[in-house]
């Protein structure tokens, strides 16, 4: 059984999609009801959420030269369906005085819009391995998986901050092919990999060995303790970790099993691909 390469996971967290809005040839729509004509730019506004949220109606009109009213016109009907959300800039965000600027992130349904392909038959298959071969199982095969989509990343050799951040960036972009949506953002003494999608969310909340084999890699590859903060199968608006740059001695899998299931409280969603953007 494989997740990763389905059509609908691959139109999601395409960082090199063309900011005017328009699909890779052969990429299915968004099923989002919009006006004939405005389906791409609709689709462009919904993947800059997905990769950038939380983000500023100011940024995404810039990101996609869109006027004010025309994000507005987007965001309005996003909101009006329940697929997007605003909320107010943390006080760290804010540039220069005034009030906090409203900042625009995907709901959960919104998310759900983007697809999450063959869930009833990868739970019903996942089910039947538990029962096959019991829990060791179902580790067995998150530990697989997870080796198949770093199977091109290399385990650190030095332990500098610049080493580390970009061996977390090769992870992000690893994931980011697998249909993560991932990407990395550096904060205070540390760098977090977030995946802004997960393709199979709605299994791993029944699964979260998935979720504990992607932990254990980045691990494994990083040579440090790793830290998860949030993620998307317990309702998250993306899946954080959190990675130190100055090497930390690993932990034992039953000590950090514990500590991911005790996130601390940090936004999940303010990531971006070390482009060193603050929100507006």
């Amino acid at each position: 059984m494989e997740f990763r390469h389905t059509d609908v996971v691959k139109t999601v967290g395409l960082r090199n999609a063309e900011q005017a809005g328009h699909q890779h040839e052969g990429a299915r729509s968004v099923v989002v009801p919009v006006p004939a004509g405005e389906g791409h730019t609709r689709e462009a506004v919904i993947k800059l959420l997905l990769e950038e949220g939380p983000i500023t109606a100011t940024a995404i009109g810039e990101r996609l030269g869109l006027s004010p009213a025309g994000v507005r016109r987007h965001l309005d009907a996003l909101i009006e369906s329940g697929e997007a959300r605003a909320m107010r800039s943390a006080p760290w965000q804010q540039k220069g005085r005034g009030r906090p600027a409203k900042q625009f992130q995907l709901t959960a349904t919104g998310r759900g819009r983007l697809g999450h392909a063959y869930d009833d038959l990868a739970g019903a298959a996942m089910r039947q391995l538990r029962e096959i071969g019991g829990d060791q199982a179902i580790a067995e095969f998150a530990r697989k998986r997870v080796a198949t989509i770093v199977s091109g990343v290399d385990e650190l050799a030095g332990h500098t901050p610049a080493e580390t951040e970009a061996k977390a960036e090769e992870i992000a972009d690893a994931f980011t092919d697998a249909g993560f949506a991932a990407s990395t953002r550096k904060v205070g003494a540390g760098v977090q990999i977030c995946q802004h999608h997960c393709p199979v969310s709605h299994v791993a909340e029944e699964f979260p060995e998935l979720c504990a084999a992607e932990l254990e890699a980045f691990r494994e590859i990083l040579g440090t303790h790793v830290q998860r903060l949030a993620t998307i199968a317990n309702g998250d608006c993306a899946c954080t970790t959190h990675v130190p740059l100055v090497a930390v001695p690993p932990i034992s899998n039953t000590a950090q099993k514990n500590s991911a299931s005790t996130p601390v409280a940090q936004p999940a969603t303010t990531s971006t691909h070390d482009s060193g953007r603050s929100a507006e």
